[in-house]
């Protein structure tokens, strides 16, 4: 352990499982003050418990990041559990991929108001803490490859990722006045749970076998050639949640094996 956010309280929305969970554990790892988030707060529950166990400090909370009272009740409770809010990662997301052809209304709504909406949302709440608190902050979303490039069957989800990539940059603008940085990751395919799902519904909407793994097959197409683990993409949310990153705002860095490049 370093200490590189010794003290800091971090919220991490999504933290039950995959990147949010591998980010939670790091944190606490160094030093920091996690509250772990959720819609499922018994997961969340879990997670803030092996952290405890393991000796770091971790609170839980349960979160509907599209509905604001949720969302406030959440900071709350990191204020309540540790006085105040350095930082928030705006992690929570979901995607059903549908073929172009056959996305709905009901289909991009969900998805972008998941994953988009929520982020704004968050982003709000923590803001006006940081603010009334006049000490600044750090403000990081979770992008994606799919904030850089548009794909047939994740188009819904294409659109609310772009969207982080906006809402970054115009957040990273306005809240600089108060102190707070705004900065986003994007990974590519990452061995998250979130995996089974996207198999399933990418096998079903090319006809697929059920013993296919079309997600790992994609990952091929990175220069690394293989997915990557949450554990991988942590040390990198540390260093964002860190002072070491100060100078940085309004960016979205590609975290993702070199499937992008830009």
């Amino acid at each position: 352990m370093t200490d590189r956010v010794a003290g800091r309280v971090v919220v991490v929305t999504g933290g039950a499982g995959g990147i949010g969970a591998a980010a939670c554990r790091a944190i606490a790892a160094e030093g920091g003050r996690v509250v772990v988030a959720d819609l499922d707060g018994q997961r969340a529950r879990d997670v803030a418990g092996t952290i405890g166990a393991d000796g770091g400090e971790a609170a839980s909370v349960e979160v509907d990041v599209t509905d604001r009272a949720s969302v406030r009740a959440m900071i709350r409770t990191a204020v309540d559990a540790f006085g105040e809010l350095n930082v928030i990662f705006n992690n929570a997301g979901m995607n059903r991929p549908r073929d172009f052809m056959d996305v709905d209304e009901e289909n991009f709504d969900e998805i972008v108001r998941v994953n988009t909406w929520g982020a704004i949302v968050c982003t709000q709440e923590a803001a006006n803490q940081m603010i009334a608190q006049g000490r600044g902050g750090k403000i990081i979303n979770t992008g994606s490859i799919a904030s850089r490039q548009g794909f047939w069957d994740f188009v819904p989800y294409c659109v609310a990722k772009f969207g982080i990539l906006a809402v970054t940059q115009a957040t990273a603008r306005g809240l600089v006045e108060h102190g707070i940085t705004v900065n986003a990751f994007a990974p590519g395919v990452v061995d998250t749970p979130m995996w089974i799902g996207l198999n399933e519904d990418i096998r079903a909407i090319h006809d697929q076998a059920d013993d296919t793994d079309p997600m790992r097959d994609f990952a091929t197409g990175t220069l690394v050639g293989r997915p990557a683990a949450p554990e991988e993409l942590a040390p990198f949310l540390v260093y964002l949640a860190s002072h070491e990153s100060d100078y940085m705002t309004g960016q979205m860095y590609m975290v993702d094996g070199g499937q992008v490049l830009v």
